[in-house]
């Protein structure tokens, strides 16, 4: 092998068709694991870039500027102490040239040991020169580090061609190409030796074997001769901008543009379906549309894979496109197979749409009793009426009876879609259904909302309830779950959350809170709480809940770009309205600009160190005629000056004014702790100065705790 120059490397591994929502993963860490692989062998530079291939037979990496040979690397072997190593006349004892012999020297290398003191003795060093490891036996470690470390979903264990030997793989392998420029490294991993010839497209590739010349003409390669798009990124790019040709094709003789949907995980696993991709156009018969637009769609997408079609209204046509792995001259074969293929799922939806229109949502209800929620918790029908009791009383304090009692049937009927055929067939279409069957039903609009909307928000960044019918039964609905769950002792612990509480928890508070719910929260998680009287074995953690949502709320906030120390500052005060922290936070942050920010912080925090030395609790009372120090008057006169202030501005919700108001104790603060003995040996003196201090720290408190803000 040619050793004088670096030269790019391609490695391939052809197997049977892999899992396709794995794909994209499988290909990102088999060129990333080979390509550190190499460099920690010294055979690819710092800067050597590596482009992965995966197609849905193959699994590919090009890495540039790659050595044949890797760099002698310097060894430094510490031995031994001089004092150990040699004997009075400088000669080598048998303790060292026992060690010498393990590393391969021998006596004749004694003179040229380093002798170096360690600040403790002389120790003897013996510096070599390791011999860099060839391409091939850097490969060989390369190619099975990389397997090793691929993110398999599930391995599979299959017999090799000799009929003895088994391996386990993601799936059978069949080829393996590895290539240093035009060379042929020899490697040898999961029963295959490496060479230069591999397969291409399986019914469309132009030659059989396809055989690639170099590394750097592998993608072009494959796509001339085996009819296929290497790059998972290339080959995903190119379905797109088909799926966007075909679709402006298909509404060319409408009236309105069509475009396809949106669905990334869907182009994804497309992408991982087919090697050079086609995009078809098919249709179906319109009576179909007669059926919610989600059913059609979710089948289609989960169970075809194909990309139905849009209006630019969003509302879904009789087209659909297909991204076929063949491109024959003639596709209407293929079209028709695939309008064939769609024809009995769209039926199936059809039937149980009908089906399940024949009962109404009510008659359901009763159903629930006989499905299990949690076996401590009971039925989902115990379940339902625990939600419903929560509705109806948030929905009272809210708004009155005509909210409670919409919220209330809603929350009845929320959970009745669970017992219908279509989210038997579809659980992705659990609310959805329901409030399609509660508008065929006559129910009122907003109780049919609600009955879809109660499962939201149901991920980061997803829409809140559309109204406060739908709001009030999703609160309902999540404080049932988290105190439910806190209650059992089934509370989330490290990565664990099975229960989805973390979710549940941010829902709540994105609904308090962007909806400015004049709701406390304890005063939620105590209506809650009173729902599970009647169940056996549930013992009340509100204060648990408390903290575990107080910490989800301070981590969602620091996400949105507040300081640590000002989401400490507003949610160690634990404010019982969500909706007002927006409000308290940018007080906070306008507080911080000012000159007097700082001394107050740290005042502050010294005050609250003092009142926490104090045996018992302080009262914020103080007695005018113990006033001795012109310094504790001029502090007690501005407090009388400056809390009716700040309070007024509290209670109106103008948390800016209230802290700004602030500013003018800085003075009399500094003043009072320069000149005044807190601690006095008078106990009524030391009493009351230590009172006017709590009646500053409560007036220094009301919007956040300031103390948090001094560095």
């Amino acid at each position: 092998m040619n050793t004088s120059v670096n030269k790019n490397l391609l490695v391939e591994l052809f197997v049977e068709e892999l899992p396709p929502k794995a794909l994209k993963k499988l290909g990102e860490a088999f060129a990333a694991a080979l390509v550190n692989s190499l460099k920690n062998a010294g055979l690819a530079t710092s800067t050597a870039e590596v482009s992965a291939y995966a197609s849905p037979r193959r699994l590919a990496a090009h890495v540039t500027d790659v050595a044949a040979v890797a760099a002698d690397k310097p060894v430094v072997q510490k031995l031994m102490p001089v004092a150990v190593g040699l004997d009075a006349n400088g000669h080598a004892t048998p303790a060292l040239l026992k060690k010498l012999g393990a590393l391969g020297a021998d006596a004749s290398i004694v003179p040229s040991l380093r002798r170096e003191n360690d600040g403790k003795a002389d120790i003897l060093f013996y510096d070599s020169l390791a011999k860099g490891a060839t391409l091939a036996e850097g490969l060989q470690k390369a190619v099975e580090a990389a397997l090793a470390a691929l993110p398999i979903p599930k391995v599979m264990t299959y017999q090799l061609q000799d009929g003895w030997s088994s391996v386990n793989f993601v799936r059978p392998a069949h080829g393996l190409v590895a290539l240093h420029g035009s060379e042929v490294v020899p490697v040898a991993v999961l029963g295959l030796t490496s060479g230069n010839a591999t397969k291409g497209h399986r019914f469309e590739a132009a030659v059989d074997p396809v055989i690639i010349a170099d590394a750097d003409s592998y993608a072009a390669t494959m796509l001339k001769d085996g009819s296929v798009i290497a790059s998972f990124a290339e080959r995903r790019a190119e379905i797109a901008r088909q799926l966007e040709a075909a679709a402006a094709q298909a509404g060319a003789n409408g009236s309105a543009p069509l475009r396809p949907i949106e669905d990334d995980a869907l182009l994804d696993e497309v992408t991982a379906l087919v090697e050079r991709p086609n995009v078809l156009i098919g249709q179906f018969e319109e009576e179909f549309l007669a059926v919610p637009q989600e059913c059609l769609i979710l089948t289609m997408k989960a169970n075809q894979k194909y990309f139905p079609l849009l209006d630019a209204a969003g509302k879904l046509t009789n087209k659909f496109l297909v991204v076929s792995n063949i491109s024959p001259e003639d596709a209407s074969a293929v079209i028709g197979g695939n309008e064939r293929v769609v024809r009995p799922r769209l039926a199936d939806a059809k039937f149980f749409f009908d089906q399940d229109r024949k009962k109404s949502l009510e008659s359901r209800v009763i159903g629930l009793s006989k499905v299990v929620y949690h076996n401590k918790l009971g039925t989902q029908g115990e379940r339902m009426q625990r939600v419903a009791a929560i509705a109806r009383a948030i929905g009272q304090q809210l708004a009155g009876e005509a909210l409670a009692l919409h919220a209330e049937q809603a929350a009845v009927l929320a959970k009745a879609d669970l017992l219908t055929d279509m989210v038997g067939e579809f659980p992705e279409l659990q609310g959805i259904m329901g409030r399609y069957y509660a508008q065929h039903d006559g129910l009122n609009a907003d109780v049919a909302d609600a009955i879809e909307d109660h499962y939201k928000p149901r991920f980061a960044g997803d829409s809140l309830p559309r109204g406060m019918v739908g709001t009030v039964v999703a609160l309902a609905d999540k404080l049932e779950t988290l105190v439910g769950m806190f209650g059992i002792g089934q509370i989330p612990t490290g990565d664990r959350d099975p229960f989805a509480l973390r979710r549940h928890a941010l829902g709540v508070i994105r609904m308090l809170a962007e909806g400015n719910l004049d709701l406390p929260l304890n005063e939620l998680l105590n209506v809650a709480a009173g729902a599970f009287a009647a169940v056996d074995g549930f013992k009340p953690a509100e204060s648990a809940l408390a903290d575990f949502i107080y910490d989800r709320l301070a981590g969602n906030l620091r996400e949105q770009g507040y300081s640590a120390q000002e989401v400490d500052a507003v949610v160690s005060q634990r404010p019982q309205r969500l909706g007002d922290i927006p409000k308290r936070l940018a007080a906070v942050r306008a507080f911080s600009a000012l000159p007097e920010a700082a001394a107050l912080a740290a005042a502050n925090k010294r005050v609250g160190n003092i009142l926490k030395k104090v045996e018992n609790a302080v009262e914020a009372v103080v007695d005018n005629a113990l006033l001795k120090e012109a310094a504790e008057i001029a502090l007690h006169d501005a407090l009388v000056e400056v809390v009716p202030q700040a309070d007024a501005a509290f209670v109106t919700g103008d948390y800016n004014e209230s802290l700004m108001a602030l500013a003018a104790l800085r003075a009399p603060v500094d003043a009072f702790f320069d000149g005044v003995m807190v601690n006095a040996d008078d106990p009524a003196l030391r009493a009351n100065r230590l009172g006017l201090l709590a009646k500053l720290h409560a007036a220094m408190n009301r919007v956040a705790d300031l103390s948090k803000l001094s560095a």
